[in-house]
C-alpha cells in the first residue's frame, strides 16, 4: 500500500473482528470515520449530440483514456456506413455485442464524466471527455486512481476531425439520407453547428 493511502481491506478486517466479538458500536465507528458510505444526488447523464459534438471536437476525436491516444469517429460516419453496407457492418439498436460491428465498441466517441456522477462528480463541461464506447463501459463508476488510468492529450481537429467533413459532405450529396434516417439527420444538424457552417 502507498504511504498515506487507506488499505480498505483492513478497515473490514478490524471491522469483523469488531462484530465478532460483538462490539457493534465500535464496528459502526470504523466504517463510518474510515470508509463511509457517501451518497450523491442523482444528475442527468444524457448529452444532446450538439454537446457531445463540441466535446469531440475539443478533444479531436481522441480516445483521452487510450494510451496510445486511438483516434474515434464520428457517430454519423458510422451509422451511414452500417446503412450503406449492413450486412458488412452491421449495427442493432441495442448495442448488442454480437450484432454489431466491433468498431461500434472500439471507435464509437462517447461522453464520459472523468469524476464518475454516482461517486458525486459534476455534470459539468469540465468533467467530460471523449472516450470509446469500449473504455466508457470498462471504466463505468470508477475513477482513473482506481482503474490506474490516465488523462491523456487531447488531439487536434484540424488533424482528424473523426471522419465529421466526409459525412457532411457526403449527406450534402446525397439530401435524401436526411428524409430516410433520423439518426442521420441530428448528427448532420450536430456537425453543421459545430463546424460553424
Amino acid at each position: 500500500m502507498g504511504e498515506g493511502r487507506l488499505d480498505k481491506s483492513e478497515v473490514i478486517r478490524e471491522l469483523l473482528d469488531s462484530l465478532r466479538v460483538e462490539d457493534t458500536e465500535r464496528a459502526r465507528q470504523l466504517i463510518q470515520d474510515r470508509y463511509p458510505h457517501v451518497p450523491v444526488d442523482r444528475a442527468s447523464r444524457t448529452f444532446s449530440e450538439i454537446e457531445c459534438m463540441r466535446v469531440f471536437k475539443r478533444d479531436g476525436f481522441i480516445d483521452l483514456y487510450s494510451h496510445d491516444r486511438q483516434r474515434l469517429v464520428f457517430p454519423g460516419t458510422l451509422r451511414l456506413i452500417s446503412i450503406l453496407l449492413p450486412k458488412e457492418f452491421p449495427f442493432q439498436a441495442h448495442w448488442k455485442m454480437g450484432d454489431c460491428h466491433i468498431a461500434y465498441w472500439e471507435l464509437f466517441p462517447t461522453v464520459d464524466h472523468v469524476q464518475p456522477i454516482a461517486r458525486g462528480g459534476p455534470n459539468v463541461e469540465s468533467n467530460w471527455v471523449t472516450t470509446s464506447q469500449l473504455r466508457n463501459s470498462a471504466k463505468a463508476n470508477w475513477t482513473l486512481d482506481e482503474l490506474g488510468w490516465k488523462r491523456h492529450q487531447a488531439g487536434d481537429f484540424e488533424e482528424w476531425d473523426g471522419l465529421t467533413g466526409w459525412f457532411v459532405e457526403f449527406v450534402d450529396a446525397h439530401r435524401e439520407l436526411l428524409q430516410q434516417h433520423n439518426y442521420v439527420k441530428v448528427w448532420y444538424r450536430a456537425a453543421r453547428i459545430c463546424l460553424g457552417s
